[in-house]
Parts: structure tokens; C-alpha cells; sequence
């Protein structure tokens, strides 16, 4: 029998990652004018592209929502039930669902970010199983394929493997763009659901314990950094201990530069710091994973692009994370956008838990 699958792509989900914006709802303009570069077309196709052969009828949007990706990866067999206004909005997004939802479909599929999955939500409710293709910056919903291969998976076996209820999430991007992380549940969806393919949704912790774990983990890293070598730490609460041990103001939702115990750039996006690396060869980058998701690449600092990982180089990659954290973390996960980048950091990544205490954790490539 074949699957009827309605599917749209927001074009601009995601551009703000690369050029330092925490997102880019409502600020498609400036992302533009900071250079940005649409990215959510190229991810639905590393989706569609393993699944030409699928017996699969698609209904989509006209033009860049849709239809125009479907065709770049191959995909012929498709209707086109909506067509948007230009640019599009939010609104075009919520009525293409709604024709989606009257047509009948048995997956919503859409490739975007937090603010698509609840502009879809805000469309169909729980009356279809959504599923994202993961394109925006932070992604902190649970309703997202952890990578473009793995939404492919959940989609090739739709109907046949159990859908959960998922998290779709609500992130103040007014308060995220000033250092402040205010995210609260917005509602559940049906998700289909394989583990190591379906992302888990963003958790918070903040136990006593935890904060003493940072000061140990900010107090191991302080002493090792190394002279004349620029650290690029990411963002996080963990890695603003370490600036903050360091003497340094840090930022928190961002990425800065650290170097010889100064900062030399902050919230740098990608040019900035290539251009940093272009002076400073010798680099390290610190990163810390998203709790529970596991995310240590492609949520939330895209401005630490494959480009600027091949410049450092992964074997000058540190991982940072509690021991809380780290038990709420059995997988870890990078979804750079670069699929061959993500397979060479191997299959597992030594993290720094506490104080010369460091844990070895399982690295995940769904696809």
C-alpha cells in the first residue's frame, strides 16, 4: 500500500547559526547581511535522496517550500496542494499542514527548526505523526530525526514502528539572543520513534552537585590550557564556568575565543573565527553536549562549522559535561553537516567529567 507523506521545507530555518544569531526567527534579513547561506534545502535533500526508490506518494508546497527540493533530489512522483506567498511565512507553514492534514496524508514531514515544529503543531495537533529533518539552530524539540540519514530511516518504516509522544519546545529567542535560556514544554506531538534515530529533547541541570562538578571540570581545564594556543569554547553553562574561572565574562548562548588568558573574540561567528585560526593556527576548541539530546556538534554552535573543525582538528576537540549530565546522556551524537567529518570523530569521545576525571562515551552515527 502506498504511504501518502505531505512534506515542507522552511528556507530560511537555520541561517542564523553559522553567523552568530541564536536563530533566525525574525531575522532573515540580517542573517542575509551577515552572509548567510540557506542550509535547510541542502539537508532535506541529504533526506529525499535516500528514499527515490520508496513507494511513496508526496504532497507538498509549491516552489521553496517543497516542491523545488523534492526535484533536486530526484523525487517525481510528488502533488503540489499549497502554494506560498513570497517570502514565506510562519502562516505558510501552518496552512500547508492544514491541506496536508484534509488530504488524508499518514506523516507530516518537515525540515526546519523549534519554530517549525510549532508552527506544524499549531496545525494538526496529535491528529498525524510529524516528523522534523533537522535544519534550525538549537533544535532543543524531541520530535526531530537526529540527523538527515536517520530521518530517512524513520520515514522509510512510517506505519511500522511505533510513534511516542514527543516534546516540542518553546524557546524564548528575544531572551536566547541576550544570554538568557528560557524554554518551556509548548505541547506533544506523534513522533515515529527508533532509538538512535529520534533525538530526545533538551533537559537542564542545575543540582548543587552539578555546580560543584563545573568548578572541578573549570578548575582542570583552567590549569592545562596551553600558552600561545587560541581556545574556542562553545556554548553552555559548563564552558561559562571555565571562562569565568579564567577571569573572563562569558557567553553563555555563544561561542568565544580565548587566548594567553584574554579574550579575542566574542560571540564570533564562522568568518570570525577562521579568520582567527587564519592567524592563530594552533587551536583548541571545548565544547559541551547538549544534556540528554547528546548533541556535542550541529545544535546550537554552527558557527563551529566543519570548515573551522578542519582547521583545528579533531584530535584538538575537548568534550566537557557533569557526571549528571553525562547519566542522562547514554549517546552522544554530531551532525556537523558534514556527513564524512562526523564518521572520522569515531565512535567515541573521551569527555572531562570533573577534576583529572574523565569518562568515555559511545559516539552514534544513525545511517
Amino acid at each position: 500500500m502506498m504511504r501518502c507523506i505531505g512534506f515542507l521545507v522552511n528556507p530560511v530555518a537555520g541561517m542564523g547559526g553559522a553567523v552568530g544569531l541564536a536563530g533566525t526567527d525574525g531575522q532573515v534579513d540580517e542573517a542575509f547581511r551577515r552572509g548567510a547561506v540557506p542550509r535547510a534545502a541542502g539537508r532535506a535533500v541529504q533526506t529525499l535522496f535516500h528514499l527515490r526508490g520508496e513507494e511513496i506518494r508526496w504532497y507538498t508546497s509549491a516552489a521553496p517550500m517543497g516542491e523545488d527540493v523534492l526535484a533536486a533530489a530526484g523525487i517525481e512522483r510528488c502533488t503540489v496542494l499549497y502554494h506560498p506567498g513570497t517570502p514565506t511565512t510562519a502562516a505558510d507553514t501552518r496552512a500547508a499542514c492544514r491541506v496536508f492534514l484534509a488530504a488524508g496524508v499518514d506523516l507530516i514531514v518537515f525540515c526546519g527548526g523549534d519554530g517549525t515544529a510549532r508552527d506544524v503543531l499549531d496545525a494538526v495537533g496529535r491528529e498525524v505523526p510529524i516528523l522534523g529533518i533537522p535544519a534550525g539552530v538549537k533544535m532543543y524539540s524531541a520530535v526531530f530525526a537526529v540527523n538527515p540519514a536517520a530521518a530517512a530511516d524513520l520515514i522509510r518504516q512510517a506505519g511500522e514502528i511505533p510513534c511516542r509522544d514527543s516534546e516540542v519546545m518553546d524557546v524564548d529567542e528575544e531572551a536566547y539572543r541576550s544570554g538568557r535560556l528560557a524554554v518551556r514544554l509548548y505541547g506533544y506531538a506523534h513522533v515515529p520513534f527508533i532509538p538512535e534515530r529520534t533525538q530526545g529533547g533538551k533537559q537542564v541541570f542545575e543540582q548543587q552537585d552539578e555546580g560543584r562538578a563545573k568548578d572541578d571540570i573549570a578548575a582542570f581545564i583552567s590549569e592545562v590550557m596551553l600558552p600561545e594556543t587560541l581556545y574556542i569554547i562553545g556554548a553552555g553553562s559548563t564552558t561559562a564556568r571555565i571562562m569565568e574561572r579564567l577571569g573572563l565574562s562569558p557567553t553563555l548562548l555563544g561561542v568565544d575565543a580565548v587566548r594567553n588568558g584574554e579574550v579575542v573574540a566574542r560571540d564570533a561567528d564562522e568568518r570570525t573565527l577562521l579568520s582567527l585560526l587564519d592567524e592563530y593556527p594552533r587551536a583548541k576548541v571545548i565544547l559541551s553536549p547538549i544534556g540528554a539530546q547528546g548533541f556535542v556538534l550541529g545544535r546550537g554552535n554552527q558557527q563551529i562549522s566543519p570548515t573551522v573543525l578542519r582547521k583545528v582538528g579533531l584530535s584538538n576537540l575537548i568534550v566537557v559535561a557533569t557526571p549528571g549530565k553525562l547519566a542522562a546522556t547514554p549517546l552522544l551524537y554530531v551532525d556537523s553537516g558534514d556527513p564524512a567529518l562526523d564518521r572520522e570523530v569515531g565512535d567515541s569521545l573521551l569527555v572531562i567529567s570533573g577534576y583529572r576525571i574523565a569518562q568515555r562515551k559511545r559516539v552514534v552515527h544513525p545511517g
